[in-house]
């Protein structure tokens, strides 16, 4: 061959040389794989596998991972090429647990040079003692505790198979080498994906499920904590609220700048409240221009009895004690604070009434029962108060023409704190004996505070009593409901309540009792068990309350009721509830219908009628001579007789001491032998 031949050989294959170095580049290069689930089976070796290493024995596993001499020239490489940004992960489904070795150039760049000068006298010991990676920056805790498991987990899996290490390192010497060939010069990163066992599988998903877990808990004490600021914020502006709402509320005008002002100046403002100041000096100017520009701004000083609701608040009625529109609220606050009670007469001024209020409010008290109201809170309970025998007469006669008056006497005496019922046909003049003992009342015992209840009455006997009786006169007519009764008798009771906790004597006359109890048998609720007549056995107690107040208190103060009772109405009802009545009273006053027919009044049964405990009531001198004539208008056994006998004798005698007195001296002129008449 010649030296031509020679040269051209040379020529061709220096020129096939770049051809199969790209070829076998192209071939070695793996080909790009798109994003999607991370492989779990190792990567294949490289077709031209590298010379076994030595086998290492068994022992401790390594605590830095193995960084081959690929990996060195491909981290050398990168540190010498300039840095740029690290290639975007693509979109996909999140990788499960890589394991990455992250190998940066530019700091570990003397690491790497040190260890390429001994790679060549011990490749082992510098594999052993290569620098470790340095870990990825976390944000959070459980990042970092991911990757520590990361590492630990390729620890062990090097120690367990020494095939995967063998593939490990070839996996990284083929990566590496496509990072050289490769125009990037990005810092080179290099993911390992390691197959786990079972066990390992297990604990990661446990860790995961209790980070969850965790993560969880602390959004549920972020939403509770955040509610719990919300509701106690809430909580502080309601209170801030409500204190403001309290503040007590003051005119606009006050009488100190009214007394600063000129005479002129202040009959101008008496012009435009229209009223008439002719005459009146300066003060008095000043005070009605007052008085007159609060109530105009709707600053009224108001009293009333207190109606206290089951849910705590309660109203001031103004006109009487059935509700109407001019009632003032009572707040539950204010209720608490000063000791109010049902039945308390306040006086007090009341503030305007709010956008979406219907009534004025109370928001000074002035007096409690006549009293200051830091006393109200001192006065004992009505049911601490100990109850005697009446022991103190409310005598009846005041003239010679008061022959009711005169006939009670002698019958059936009445005490402070007596419990009296007046049992009464229809027609027997029940209602006219009413009113001529709350005109003895008066008459006789001003001191005493006189209550008149009418209940389920016609209205022009409202009227006759009104006209007559001097004292309260309180009505629920036959026209209104029978919760306007209840609340009626029972706002009356609880203001005679009241006044007996104050000391004073109080006397209530009902009318009738019978119909109170009738109103609430059909206001109660049923409770299934009914009694003869159809009166619900609930029914009864209200107004068995209601007579059972009366009663004379140890140390002083009273509250004595009489009860009007129906009988022979023809209505089983009326007469279980007598029966029911009959012996809770400690005095009875009965009525007779025959009486009534024959035109006798008073209609007064004298034989029947009594009272218990009379010799406490009783004058000792007086007590015989009364017992004397009682004796004697039994034995005639003719009722009719012997109240018109008692009468005429009554009627011929000034007062019924004198009567007594010459019924004494007939007695003893005939030898206690009386015969017909008290004429002789």
């Amino acid at each position: 061959m010649s030296d031509n031949e020679v040269a051209e050989t040379k020529a061709a294959e220096a020129s096939e040389a770049p051809k199969k170095t790209a070829d076998n580049t192209t071939s070695a290069s793996p080909v790009k794989r798109g994003p999607g689930r991370p492989r779990k089976v190792k990567a294949e070796a490289a077709e031209a596998p590298a010379e076994a290493k030595p086998k290492r024995g068994p022992g401790r596993p390594r605590k830095t991972p193995v960084v081959s001499e690929a990996a060195k020239a491909a981290a050398q490489s990168a540190s010498e090429a300039p840095a740029e940004e690290k290639p975007k992960r693509r979109p996909g489904r999140p990788r499960k647990n890589p394991v990455s070795v992250d190998v940066e150039g530019s700091s570990k760049g003397a690491p790497v040079r040190a260890a390429e000068t001994k790679a060549g006298e011990a490749p082992a010991d510098g594999e052993s003692k290569a620098a470790k990676p340095a870990a990825r920056k976390t944000t959070s805790r459980r990042s970092a505790e991911r990757a520590s498991d990361a590492d630990a987990s390729e620890a062990r899996t090097g120690e367990a198979s020494k095939s995967d290490e063998r593939n490990n390192d070839q996996v990284s010497e083929a990566s590496s080498s496509n990072a050289s060939h490769k125009d990037s010069s990005s810092p080179s990163k290099t993911t390992v994906h390691v197959r786990r066992s079972r066990g390992e599988q297990n604990s990661s998903n446990e860790q995961k499920q209790s980070g969850k877990n965790h993560s969880g808990y602390n959004k549920d004490r972020n939403n509770n904590q955040k509610q719990y600021q919300q509701k106690h914020g809430n909580d502080r502006k309601q209170r801030r609220g409500r204190n403001q709402q309290n503040r007590e509320i003051t005119p606009s005008v006050n009488r100190e700048e009214l007394a600063a002002l000129k005479v002129a100046e202040l009959r101008a403002k008496a012009a435009e409240l229209e009223l008439d100041v002719t005459g009146l000096k300066k003060a008095e100017l000043v005070d009605a221009v007052y008085e007159a520009s609060v109530k105009a701004e709707g600053f009224i000083e108001v009293s009333g009895i207190l109606d206290i609701m089951p849910d705590g608040y309660g109203f001031l009625r103004t006109q009487g004690y059935l509700p109407s529109e001019t009632d003032a609220y009572v707040g539950l606050s204010m209720i608490r604070r000063n000791g109010l009670r049902k039945g308390d007469m306040i006086y007090g001024q009341t503030r305007p009434a709010r956008e979406n209020e219907k009534f004025a409010a109370i928001q000074k008290l002035i007096s409690i029962n006549g009293k200051a109201p830091e006393e109200g809170s001192k006065r004992p309970k009505f049911s601490d108060l100990t109850p005697v025998y009446p022991d103190e007469r409310l005598i009846m006669e005041h003239g010679k023409s008061t022959i009711t008056a005169r006939v009670i006497d002698l019958a059936a005496p009445i005490g402070k704190g007596q419990r009296g019922l007046i049992v009464s046909p229809p027609k027997a003049g029940k209602t006219t004996i009413l009113k001529d003992i709350a005109a003895s009342i008066t008459a006789n015992n001003p001191e005493v505070h006189l209550m008149c209840l009418l209940v389920d009455e016609r209205p022009e006997e409202v009227t006759d009593m009104e006209r007559s009786v001097r004292g309260e006169v309180v009505s629920s007519t036959f026209d209104m409901p029978c919760e306007n009764h209840i609340a009626v008798s029972e706002l009356v009771i609880e203001r005679a309540k009241r006044l007996v906790e104050m000391g004073e004597d109080v006397v209530i006359l009902l009318d009738s009792i019978t119909r109170l109890a009738r109103a609430y048998n059909l206001a109660q609720p049923a409770s299934g068990r009914i009694l003869s007549g159809g009166v619900d056995s609930t029914a009864l107690y209200p107004p068995k309350r209601f007579l059972g107040a009366a009663r004379n208190i140890e140390g002083g103060g009273s509250l004595t009721i009489l009860a009007s009772a129906l009988i022979d109405t023809g209505s089983k009802m009326d007469e279980v509830i007598f029966e029911e009545f009959k012996g809770t009273g400690n005095m009875e006053l009965k009525l007779d219908r025959n009486l009534a027919d024959r035109r006798i009044f008073p209609a007064i049964d004298p034989v029947t009628s009594g009272t218990r405990k009379e010799d406490l009531l009783l004058d000792p001198q007086e007590a015989p001579l009364i017992w004397a004539v009682r004796r004697i208008l039994s034995n005639m056994n003719n009722t009719e007789r012997a109240m018109d006998m008692l009468i005429k004798s009554l009627k011929r005698t000034e007062t019924n001491q004198e009567f007594l007195l010459r019924t004494a001296k007939k007695a003893q002129s005939a030898h206690g032998k009386v015969e017909d008449g008290f004429e002789l």
